[in-house]
């Protein structure tokens, strides 16, 4: 199993430097979120897309995937009804992934909450529709493009596993499927963390983690405990990035991912 580092935890520092610090706790990747390069970010030039490659390479890293995909520029929407703003969202999601495929990432994941929020039956579909066009791009490109279960009240539409494998189910490509964010799953999951991974694992949908304590702080930083969380990958021969997202970073950043890699590289080591 491979560490990755939420990029935003240390976004105040140019990228190279993130990679520099990142590599030198022991990450071996950074989970990029595009709204950390503008609000264009999601269709950098060229040379910035070989700037990233380069600083990754030189140490020693890689981009393990792409999250937070709709969060600039403003305004994104893959559920409204009004057609230029649904299609300038789709496009925003497919060159993200072509993004992603060009950085050398292997997943995208699909949070993004306010910009999927439905108010009506058609809003729903037309999600799913823009889904469906990111798993035939995903596969295209040759990445997994993952649909993301988040809690309420924060996000009202795929609360749960269940409601993201039946979506991931409808489209029906294998390229797109679902993950667990352990923070949404502690609050909106029946059952324990661990064993909502187990029951996942089992459908082989789930292509991707992201760790997170409920008080959205990192892991080993509240008073969720991951090593039932840790044990149920290893048990299920996991074999992904497992990805730090806290929200919160206190108290800064830089301290914030130290202690999170402390925490979960102990818990791996333990077996």
């Amino acid at each position: 199993m491979k560490l990755s580092l939420c990029n935003e935890v240390v976004r105040e520092l140019p990228f190279a430097r993130q990679c520099t610090l990142a590599a030198s706790l022991g990450y071996g990747g950074l989970e990029v979120a595009p709204f950390t390069f503008g609000d264009d970010g999601w269709r950098m030039p060229a040379h910035q897309r070989a700037e990233i490659r380069n600083a990754c390479r030189d140490s020693g890293l890689s981009v393990s995937g792409l999250h937070w995909l709709l969060a600039a520029p403003a305004g994104l929407s893959i559920t409204t009804a009004d057609r230029t703003v649904w299609q300038k969202s789709v496009d925003v999601m497919l060159a993200s992934i072509d993004l992603c495929a060009e950085l050398g990432g292997a997943y995208l994941v699909h949070g993004s909450p306010a910009q999927r929020r439905v108010d009506a039956a058609s809003d729903a579909k037309r999600a799913e529709a823009a889904w469906g066009l990111a798993a035939e791009r995903a596969q295209k490109a040759g990445v997994v493009y993952c649909l993301e279960a988040l809690a309420a009240p924060d996000c009202n539409f795929v609360n749960t596993l269940a409601e993201a494998v039946a979506i991931v189910r409808r489209i029906g490509n294998p390229a797109f499927r679902t993950m667990v964010d352990t923070l949404a799953a502690s609050l909106m999951e029946r059952e324990p963390v661990a064993d909502a991974i187990v029951r996942l694992m089992a459908t082989g949908f789930m292509a991707h983690i992201q760790l997170n304590d409920r008080n959205k702080r990192g892991p080993g930083q509240g008073d969720d405990r991951f090593a039932p969380v840790m044990r149920a990958l290893r048990e299920t021969r996991y074999d992904g990035w497992i990805a730090m997202e806290p929200f919160v970073y206190e108290p800064d950043g830089a301290t914030c991912a130290a202690r999170m890699i402390g925490y979960v590289a102990g818990l791996l080591e333990q077996g």
